[in-house]
C-alpha cells in the first residue's frame, strides 16, 4: 500500500523512562524530570513532522537489569523492588530493544506520538 507523503519519511524512536510518569520520588526525580521533557518532545515533534512522513515514538523502560543502578549506588535495586512490579521481575535490555525495533519497523507504520512502556506492568 502506498502513502502520499510531503517528505522522504523516516522514523525516530526516543528512549524515555517510566520514571517520567511515576516521578521517581525519593530516588531519581532529576532523571524523571529529564525523561518527562523527552516525552513532551516526542509528542510535539510527532505532530510537527507527521506530514513529512516522519514517525516519532518512544519506549519507556523501567526496572531493567542494566548498570544504571550500579552507577547510581544501588546495584541490587531491582532485587529490592521486584515484588512491587506486577510481573515480579526486572526486565532485560533485549526486551527493550525488541520494542524499539518494532517501532522502527514498517509493522508500526500507523503509530506516531506513541509510547510503549516496557515496565513489567508497573
Amino acid at each position: 500500500m502506498a502513502f502520499s507523503r510531503g517528505g522522504n519519511g523516516g522514523v525516530i524512536v526516543n528512549v524515555s523512562s517510566l520514571a517520567s510518569k511515576l516521578g521517581a520520588p525519593d530516588e531519581y526525580i532529576d532523571y524523571a524530570s529529564s525523561k518527562g521533557a523527552l516525552d513532551t518532545f516526542t509528542i510535539g515533534l510527532s505532530k510537527e513532522v507527521a506530514t513529512e512522513g516522519i514517525r516519532v515514538n518512544a519506549v519507556r523502560p523501567a526496572f531493567i537489569y542494566t548498570d544504571i543502578h550500579k552507577t547510581g549506588g544501588e546495584p541490587d535495586r531491582i532485587e529490592r523492588i521486584k515484588n512491587s512490579i506486577p510481573l515480579r521481575r526486572g526486565g532485560l535490555a533485549k526486551e527493550v530493544a525488541e520494542a524499539i525495533l518494532w517501532l522502527a519497523s514498517d509493522e508500526s507504520s500507523y503509530c506516531t506520538g506513541t509510547f510503549i512502556d516496557v515496565s513489567g506492568g508497573r
